[in-house]
């Protein structure tokens, strides 16, 4: 497959996606370096997946998100951050790029400097997605429940699918299958053993 670099007038052009398109993750990983400005994951069976980007509420609610997050990995010190932006290549092919993510720092030194550059080639600790108002579209509910559900089969410990409009949160294990926990009028959440120290304060994070 031969990507061509973009031309200054097809920078301004949408990307046009062939419904049977398929891609192996090298070839996913050219056409985002082919377009840059296009926001987009890879399924498992080599399906193009065309994100929106978010809302400003969400964007806000995800910096808040973050900052909670980072604020724990560099008290502990065993934790890398990452952003929605960040893309993992997970075992069974797809390429996802999760709203907030935990990486074990050992694992994320354990790479090479090539694979850190690309998509880092593991599948995150922990996950954190946040759910949109509508259940339309890969970042309406029903969708990211199959994303949980993948980064489960795929090697993460812990997923929060947080739902602002409700203010609830499913907490999705390892080992639990797709039987996620649900916190009503929930105001915290805690890590448990395995992220021994972080608790996040939801407060800010539905009251922006």
């Amino acid at each position: 497959m031969t990507l061509a670099p973009p031309s200054p007038s097809a920078a301004l052009q949408p990307l046009q996606l062939p419904w049977d398109l398929r891609l192996n993750a090298d070839q996913f990983e050219r056409v985002c370096q082919a377009n840059p400005d296009a926001v987009l994951e890879l399924s498992a069976d080599g399906q193009l997946i065309a994100m929106t980007p978010t809302g400003s509420e969400t964007g806000a609610r995800n910096s808040e998100l973050l900052f909670q997050l980072t604020t724990f990995a560099k008290s502990s010190g065993c934790w890398r951050v990452f952003d929605s932006s960040a893309g993992f290549r997970l075992p069974d092919g797809s390429v996802l790029s999760p709203d907030a993510t935990l990486v074990r720092l050992e694992r994320w030194q354990a790479l090479s400097p090539e694979q850190r550059r690309g998509f880092a080639p593991l599948c995150p600790d922990l996950v954190a997605e946040l759910a949109s108002a509508s259940d339309e579209g890969p970042r309406g509910l029903s969708a990211l429940r199959r994303k949980m559900d993948a980064y489960l089969a795929n090697g993460a410990q812990l997923g929060w699918l947080l739902l602002p409009e409700e203010r609830a949160v499913e907490i999705w294990r390892a080992g639990a299958g797709a039987n996620p926990e649900r916190l009503d009028s929930a105001t915290r959440l805690d890590g448990g053993e395995l992220f021994s120290g972080l608790v996040l304060d939801l407060g800010p994070i539905w009251d922006v």
